[in-house]
């Protein structure tokens, strides 16, 4: 099949993918179509938002339509990196034998992250980044397609261990849940409180998912875009000659060279599954609030005033 054709496919199957989450997830169209990009992108993905606003529900569905395997990992403060990768046991012919633990599968759906300790975080580093774990000195790879999505509360900070930045930089997308709309809500009780269960095809194979990954990394891209993406990025260094006058007066440290790949990767993956067969500055914008709000640190000043990172960025757009 061409790129072309390729490229048509994967926006029927998206728009069909889409029809299947929204049986289950009623509204959140922004945050299901950012979780989906970073996925045919092939990063990860946090989901900030207070309880009960679907971020597990949504995870297990997406997970379901793409015909993935998918694991839940609960983290809490007593949780350790063996309980996630697996650990060596003795077995009846006293040989060691390597037990597999959660994080082999395709989709880990990585709950409330930030209630683990750093030692427990950092188990999850090299899984995210090589796409691999080290147990007891064997290198085990994990499974492609594979994809971390972290959920984290943003409002209980008791007990709670703030993500380091370098971990923050492995994730492709912080994406941001608000509260559903009047109407959604509606919707939402009436179809949690009676006795019908919606139930989702899976649409996809692990191996089209690949396949839909490479042809996004083949779609070229013009030489101004590129420079957009890096010129955007490098306005978040308070220290660059480039940085506005908001960056300098409000923000402590900007985003790094992952921002400008994932940028470009991002736009990408908008453009073809919006039916494009190359990103425009536009498909950039779109990503943009996603990929940059977890690399800008802010000072206390902008705490202080009461501005957000959204608006920050919106201001360089």
């Amino acid at each position: 099949m061409s790129d072309v054709a390729a490229v048509e496919q994967l926006v029927q199957k998206y728009k069909a993918l889409r029809t299947e989450i929204s049986k289950v997830i009623v509204g959140q169209d922004d945050v299901v179509e950012q979780v989906l990009l970073s996925i045919f992108s092939g990063g990860h993905a946090l989901l900030i938002g207070v309880p009960g606003l679907a971020k597990t529900l949504l995870v297990n569905t997406v997970a379901q339509t793409l015909g993935l395997q998918f694991k839940r990992i609960q983290f809490t403060p007593d949780l350790m990196p063996s309980d996630i990768l697996g650990s060596e046991i003795l077995d009846k012919n006293r040989e060691f034998k390597f037990i597999k633990g959660p994080i082999f599968a395709n989709i880990i759906l990585a709950d409330e992250i930030n209630r683990t300790p750093p030692k427990t975080q950092a188990a999850l580093l090299e899984a995210m980044q090589e796409r691999a774990v080290t147990v007891a000195g064997h290198h085990y790879k994990l499974d492609q397609p594979y994809f971390v999505l972290a959920t984290q509360n943003p409002i209980e900070q008791e007990g709670t261990y703030p993500l380091p930045e370098a971990q923050l930089d492995r994730f492709m997308f912080a994406i941001t849940l608000d509260y559903p709309s009047f109407t959604e809500e509606v919707d939402v009780v009436k179809s949690t409180t009676s006795g019908e269960q919606a139930t989702v095809n899976s649409l996809f194979s692990a191996e089209e998912i690949l396949e839909y990954q490479n042809l996004i990394r083949k779609i070229p891209v013009a030489d101004n875009v590129i420079e957009y993406a890096v010129t955007l990025v490098g306005k978040t260094r308070p220290k660059s000659q480039a940085a506005p006058e908001i960056v300098q007066k409000y923000i402590d440290w900007g985003a790094g060279p992952r921002a400008s790949q994932n940028l470009i990767l991002g736009a990408k993956a908008h453009a073809a599954l919006h039916g494009k067969f190359s990103p425009d500055i536009e498909d950039v914008q779109k990503v943009a609030v996603g990929i940059l709000r977890h690399r800008m640190i802010k000072n206390y000043k902008a705490e202080a005033e009461g501005l957000t990172l959204e608006a920050i960025i919106a201001k360089l757009l």
